[in-house]
């Protein structure tokens, strides 16, 4: 069979690469309308980064893998096309703020509409608000005396980090479609091709609207449970409590489970927050607003917890950090990935850049780039940014380190050495907690960290 996916990201790419890994037997063309992404994903370095995903496209890379911007050509030829584009909070018109934009989604079912010359079974790979399938079939099925098409639903439930992972052994596949007997051969085909390397099992099959209603909810409720635990650990802060040992200790009932507890300064990435607030839109449309309004709240929350953050920063170094080095370690939204959308570090710099602080940052996978786009800062020495090489160039001269992301380098850093090179008193705010603030103390630190009372 030939495979095609429109959209080259964060899931279309590492999900066709392990598909064409895992069926050799199957043709698998990744196409995208920006020629500098297929063209790093054809020469490298690749556009995505993500552990032991170099090493897969390595090999399925010009046998049965490959990236190209021919995309109707892509889909003649296919037998399944994957739509997997981008699908960001619509920021215009009617729902505004929360909605889902999917002006993207509807340009690749009129662009197969208008190319495809046979039939074709059509996958949304990408998150979208429950019902959309029935959109994305009425424009497939406007050419009366055209090929007929099947319209299926496989949301992705990848970690950002550990997609190669998450994708070599999922904990469930879900796959929606019709009742129909097209329907359902549908949904057997793609059920084959996920169940060469993935237990059949875990292969779980639902109607349309309950899969694409199934990753909101997925997501919601992640995100729920660190909102969750972020809210204790401010009144953990205020008590003396410590979070860690609370969500310890309510992590080892059962009925709770101990993933997704750990505190932090907030939650990024593309999908929490887009997908809550396209619930909540959804929500508001289907005359349900206070499930609406409940489901609000953690974004709300969230939020929060980041602002909460910058100020323990601000009211911690005297009530002002105008003119101070502040080092921030770690931009993308979590480790390994190079991801920086929804980053807490973003919203965290530009408090501190609005109260007149002098930021340096050091990533190691997030560009200068990178940086200045999020940020908003063409001239970033002149907006007083500083992107380092290394983490000890970003403490030199700091008044404070400030842990945005949790990468393991960060947690066999030479304090020692940092502390000698800063200014004194040296702070430390751990975003993350993943540092041992008690050895930071030793060293002279005044070291604080989420939901812990640090001796204020």
């Amino acid at each position: 069979m030939n495979i095609c996916c429109i959209g080259a990201g964060y899931v279309g790419g590492p999900t066709m690469a392990m598909i064409a890994h895992k069926c050799p037997k199957h043709k698998v063309t990744v196409v995208d309308i920006d020629a500098k992404r297929i063209g790093a994903w054809n020469t490298g370095p690749l556009p995505v980064f993500e552990p032991g995903l170099d090493e897969i496209v390595h090999k399925a890379r010009g046998k049965n893998l490959f990236f190209s911007t021919d995309i109707d050509t892509a889909i003649r030829e296919a037998q399944m096309i994957f739509i997997s584009v981008n699908t960001p909070t619509k920021m215009y018109g009617v729902g505004a703020g929360k909605a889902s934009d999917l002006q993207y989604v509807e340009a690749c079912a009129r662009r197969i509409a208008d190319v495809a010359r046979d039939d074709k079974i059509v996958v949304e790979k990408s998150t979208l608000p429950v019902r959309t399938a029935e959109s994305v079939r009425a424009i497939l099925s406007s050419h009366k005396e055209g090929p007929k098409f099947q319209v299926l639903s496989n949301p992705e439930f990848l970690a950002e980090g550990t997609a190669v992972r998450d994708l070599e052994n999922p904990d469930r596949v879900l796959i929606g479609g019709d009742p129909t007997v097209a329907g359902q051969a549908a949904v057997n085909a793609l059920v084959d091709v996920y169940a060469t390397w993935v237990k059949r099992e875990k292969i779980l099959t639902t109607n349309l609207w309950s899969s694409e209603l199934s990753k909101l909810t997925a997501n919601a409720f992640l995100a729920q449970r660190i909102s969750s635990i972020n809210a204790i650990s401010a009144l953990c802060e205020a008590t003396g409590a410590d979070v860690d040992e609370v969500a310890h200790a309510i992590g080892t009932d059962s009925r709770i489970g101990p993933k997704f507890l750990k505190s932090s300064v907030g939650f990024g990435g593309s999908c929490f927050q887009k997908d809550i607030l396209n619930l909540v839109y959804l929500c508001e449309h289907f005359g349900l607003p206070e499930v609406a309004r409940y489901w609000e709240q953690v974004v709300t929350m969230n939020d929060y917890q980041k602002h909460r953050f910058t100020q323990r920063i601000v009211r911690s170094l005297y009530n002002t950090v105008a003119n101070k080095r502040l080092a921030v370690l770690g931009f993308a939204f979590k480790k390994d990935t190079n991801d920086t959308r929804e980053s807490p570090a973003i919203y965290v710099c530009k408090d501190l850049l609005a109260e007149r602080a002098k930021v340096a940052i050091y990533d190691p996978q997030v560009t200068a780039e990178r940086v200045s786009i999020d940020l908003g800062i063409k001239d970033l020495a002149a907006g007083g940014v500083e992107v380092c090489a290394d983490p000890y160039e970003a403490a030199k001269g700091a008044h404070a380190l400030v842990i945005c992301t949790e990468w393991d380098e960060f947690k066999s850093l030479d304090f020692g050495r940092i502390y000698d090179n800063m200014l004194q008193p040296a702070f430390v705010f751990d975003g993350r907690n993943i540092l041992d603030l008690a050895k930071l103390r030793e060293l002279g630190f005044t070291a604080f960290g989420v939901g812990k009372s640090n001796g204020e």
